[in-house]
């Protein structure tokens, strides 16, 4: 493998490939990848329901009235810098939207993949581990369909390599703008700030919470003014509410389908379920023998690890049967695990992360717009 050949490069020729055979194959039209459903696009309550790809585009469109078009406004408008930004970088140009949508994720994309290879190369492991962070389908699947999360995950990854090199105001910055972009960021913050407060270093834990919470609960009140209700946990249409049994949101779907079931479980098993399980047994494995020592060996990475294995214990139901959304949570899992891989030097841990790449076949099919 020639040294100018990086994963990054990869991710991004891999990524243009995928959304322009979706784009060709599907009539040319680059709006195609937003998904649109006449159900919001045209007021039609029986019309197609699309995907979630359309609620940031009518926001980039008109980010004062676009909220009409939106199943629950308050949700999809705490995710605001993303179709701010492709408006931004569009000019306000409506035909231009769709282009820049999907530049932006591609790009991010691109950031995330080099700032992980960062990480990787800080603790002297194989650059190449990045491709499962470029690659894997929660990610290319979200640019693919004009979702927030390859930005939030990008601004994220900065966000990480600022800690780690110790600049704090940075990092919160970059976590701000990535709890902005997806509040799923949060479970990355919180993770941090269980590493801060067990480590009690209280001056970068007052400045992160500071960084973070101001401007995202500033915004959570400006929604609740504005639109009626908070952003943050009301969901989109049709969502349930969290759980608080483990796994509940999975085995729960049984009840309703047994032969759903068995089919999430043949999917989620092993992409999301087993690697959470083994994820919390490590991290919470480190955080119990670390308490001896007051936690002067912990690393932040352990934190990180915990906290994004512990969340999919709880996802609701409504996410639990939708395979796609659950590709796209375990985004953050898949993250946390390569990170930790890094920091324990571990070429086992890496390697177990490249099965992750299996997911990729779900790109093949195209399913229609609902």
């Amino acid at each position: 493998m020639k040294r100018w050949l990086c994963p990054w490069q990869v991710v991004v020729v891999v990524a243009v490939i995928y959304m322009t055979f979706v784009v060709m194959a599907q009539g040319g039209d680059p709006l195609i990848l937003a998904r649109l459903g006449t159900r919001f696009s045209e007021g039609d309550p029986g019309g197609t329901e699309g995907y979630d790809g359309q609620f940031a585009y009518y926001i980039a469109r008109d980010p004062l009235e676009g909220w009409r078009y939106c199943d629950v406004p308050a949700y999809r408008y705490q995710r605001i810098l993303y179709p701010l930004l492709a408006r931004l970088l569009a000019f306000g140009q409506t035909q231009l939207l769709p282009y820049s949508l999907a530049a932006i994720n591609v790009a991010a994309l691109a950031i995330g993949t080099w700032l992980t290879e960062q990480v990787l190369l800080r603790y002297r492991m194989n650059r190449w581990y990045a491709l499962t962070y470029g690659l894997y389908a929660g990610q290319l699947m979200a640019a693919r369909l004009l979702l927030a999360e390859p930005l939030a995950h990008a601004l994220c990854q900065a966000g990480i390599l600022a800690a780690e090199r110790d600049r704090w105001r940075w990092s919160g910055l970059f976590f701000a703008l990535a709890v902005l972009t997806k509040e799923t960021i949060l479970v990355f913050v919180v993770g941090y700030l269980l590493y801060l407060l067990l480590r009690r270093q209280w001056r970068p834990l007052a400045e992160l919470t500071l960084t973070v919470g101001a401007p995202f609960l500033i915004w959570q009140a400006v929604l609740w003014l504005w639109l009626g209700r908070p952003g943050l946990g009301s969901g989109g249409a049709g969502a349930t509410n969290w759980e608080i049994v483990p796994l509940r949101g999975l085995w729960s779907v049984g009840a309703v389908n047994l032969r759903v079931l068995v089919l999430l479980i043949l999917i989620v098993g092993p992409l999301t379920v087993i690697p959470s399980l083994l994820s919390l047994w490590v991290a919470g494995r480190e955080l119990v023998r670390e308490v001896r020592n007051r936690w002067a060996g912990l690393h932040p990475f352990a934190a990180l690890l915990f906290t994004n294995a512990l969340v999919m214990l709880f996802l609701p139901q409504s996410t639990y049967r939708e395979p796609l959304a659950m590709l796209r949570l375990t985004t953050g899992l898949v993250v946390a695990a390569i990170l930790y891989g890094a920091c324990r030097r571990s070429p086992r841990i890496l390697n177990y992360t490249l099965f992750w790449l299996a997911s990729l076949v779900f790109l093949a099919k195209e399913g229609p717009v609902r």
